[in-house]
């Protein structure tokens, strides 16, 4: 075999290692059903802030910083408490959805990284749709 052959397989076998880490990165959505049944594997969830208990979010930055508690609810209407074991995310109260990507340990949905929740916030032109036309029009 020339040398070059051999560059070129070694060329190819990276690339697909190279592909096979982000395949196993991609991760689908559960709900809190799916995720009680994987009960100590990382699972991503799309849900809402519930904000029909008396205190939708508990951080006390005095007593512990780096716990944030609240309540969802996702598309199927089950309800799980989360801990979030970081400071409490900007603008959490007016989000439209949340990604959180962590374990379930028994009722509790447990976040340890920081990365581990994305605020979706709603729309700034999602009331006045004639501010979204004057924008797309002035670009």
């Amino acid at each position: 075999m020339k040398k070059s052959h051999i560059i070129i397989l070694v060329g190819i076998a990276v690339c697909i290692m190279v592909l096979l880490s982000y395949v196993t990165d991609l991760s689908t959505y559960e709900t809190l059903a799916s995720a009680r049944q994987k009960e100590g594997k990382t699972v991503t969830i799309i849900a809402q802030l519930d904000k029909t208990v008396a205190v939708p979010i508990e951080y006390n930055a005095a007593i512990n910083p780096n716990l944030t508690q609240f309540y969802v609810v996702d598309s199927l209407g089950n309800r799980a408490q989360v801990r979030y074991y970081f400071e409490k995310p900007f603008d959490m109260e007016k989000s439209d959805r949340i990604v959180l990507k962590g374990k379930m340990k028994g009722d509790i949905f447990e976040i340890t990284r920081k990365d581990g929740i994305l605020i979706k916030c709603p729309s700034k032109y999602k009331d006045d749709p004639k501010a979204a036309y004057n924008n797309i029009s002035k670009n």
